[in-house]
């Protein structure tokens, strides 16, 4: 097996995928115009061009699009039993962001060592290359196993909001998973296989504070007028404790699982300092225990502002009372957290009884809410286990993802009895969303090297089961 992927990966895979880079495919939310600027497109059709490049004649690969909706790659891959596996992957990308090394650049991939750099690399453009590539390893080795689904949307990045039309409308055509793979979460280390037991939800919305009219000099208005940040300051004091990040509304809060706080425990010790050495901080983290950070981003609420308006560059800042601001706000939720009902309690916080009577308004733009994973089941740990040390020669880690995957919320809902296998290589320093996002291809190879390895355990399995 380890020759064909690792020839695969350099001889089939990285030339593809450092096309793809080249591609400005953003997300929908970021570009309004996708469809007329066709970039969706040319992407969609690279991948579904190497696909069918590479899969036997018997794989069904097509790109489906509904109706004003973002595209979907569908590939069904038969299998040798009556069972189902569905593996999940994206193919939008974030936006640009300012911040870019020199030599490196978002829509230009850049091969440094063993890095590859641009947008879209790791998060999550490799997935569906990683996917066909395990399954395919199996066909070249001629063993057997299930079914195989593979789905890579288009909208993640804008929340999937047209997954669930897809989900619905391809139900017939995907059955019932008893497993599902998902290759666009993190990994603590690049050390051994990481799985994600948890991702949080999230609730976003835009904040606006007015108290002008019309915006007047500061040498007329000032002690007088309050100010937008006055107010601000004020409200986000409702919301967090200014000095440590802690979220004060207590209803976002959830019970975390015992299972959960253990696996915590253990990846600190695997990660101790490293959780937070490697975000480039130009300031201390809220708190140097390992064990509290990783509950933090993973089990515990927390406030981010992410954008704002109405605020002048530096050098067309005249002496002037702003009359309007707007913040966009991000809350990140624990996963067992009710986004909605987060949203309207957040929103009712910051608008009820406003400082100065200012015109306050708090508009919910988003809500997902998160994910928690079954039970694992022995065979799966047992198979995650063994391809961890087969190919990275340690044990797998479990921990909770800061991030939201709202494909596993949908999934988890509609195949509430599959097992999940949720992976990926958003690694330290990786950078998703941010400049200087890269792949880890020796990691790669390994990923792909262990999905291969789960499926066929996935397989045995049902023999040992007496089914075949």
């Amino acid at each position: 097996m380890k020759p064909f992927i690792n020839y695969f990966w350099d001889n089939a895979i990285l030339p593809t995928l450092k096309e793809y880079i080249h591609i400005p495919n953003k997300s929908p939310h970021f570009d309004s115009a996708w469809q007329q600027n066709g970039y969706m497109k040319q992407a969609s059709d690279l991948l579904v061009d190497w696909c069918k490049k590479y899969s036997p004649p018997d794989f069904i690969i097509e790109t489906i699009e509904l109706t004003n909706r973002t595209p979907i790659i569908f590939i069904d891959i038969p299998g040798d039993n009556n069972e189902t596996i569905l593996l999940y992957g994206h193919f939008d990308k974030q936006p640009e962001m300012t911040g870019w090394d020199k030599d490196l650049h978002p829509w230009k991939a850049v091969l440094k060592e063993d890095r590859l750099y641009g947008r879209g690399s790791a998060d999550d453009g490799y997935a569906i290359f990683a996917s066909l590539a395990a399954i395919l390893s199996l066909k070249e080795q001629k063993i057997s196993h299930a079914r195989c689904v593979i789905l890579i949307e288009s909208c993640e990045e804008s929340g999937s909001y047209d997954l669930p039309y897809y989900i619905q409308a391809l139900q017939h055509r995907i059955g019932n998973p008893n497993f599902i793979i998902c290759l666009d979460s993190g990994c603590g280390n690049y050390q051994q296989l990481w799985v994600t037991t948890s991702l949080r939800g999230l609730t976003n919305g835009t904040l606006s504070i007015e108290v002008l009219s019309q915006g007047i000099h500061s040498g007329k208005g000032s002690g007088i007028v309050p100010g937008g940040f006055q107010i601000l300051r004020q409200l986000l004091s409702r919301i967090e404790k200014e000095t440590t990040g802690e979220i004060l509304l207590k209803d976002l809060y959830v019970p975390i699982p015992p299972a959960r706080l253990e696996q915590a425990r253990h990846a600190a010790e695997i990660l101790g300092d490293d959780i937070h050495q490697s975000l480039h901080l130009q300031a201390k983290p809220l708190t140097t225990k390992a064990f509290d950070l990783i509950l933090n981003h993973t089990w515990r609420p927390a406030l981010a502002i992410i954008g704002c308006d109405g605020i002048p560059a530096i050098q067309d800042a005249g002496n002037v009372i702003l009359p309007k601001i707007e913040f966009k706000l991000s809350l990140r939720l624990p996963p067992t957290c009710h986004a909605e009902k987060a949203a309207r309690l957040l929103k009712t916080t910051l608008e009820s009884h406003p400082p100065y009577q200012a015109k306050i308004h708090y508009e919910i733009s988003d809500t997902a809410s998160g994910w928690n994973a079954l039970e694992t089941s022995p065979w799966l740990t047992e198979a995650i286990n063994n391809a961890s040390l087969t190919y990275f020669n340690h044990p797998a880690a479990y921990m909770g993802e800061g991030g939201s995957i709202p494909f596993m919320g949908m999934l988890g809902q509609q195949f509430p009895e599959a097992q999940f296998l949720i992976t990926g290589l958003l690694g330290p320093e990786s950078n998703a969303h941010g400049p200087n996002e890269f792949l880890h291809i020796p990691t790669a190879k390994k990923l792909t090297h262990c999905i291969s390895d789960v499926i066929k355990d996935h397989f045995k399995r049902y023999i040992m089961k007496g089914k075949v």
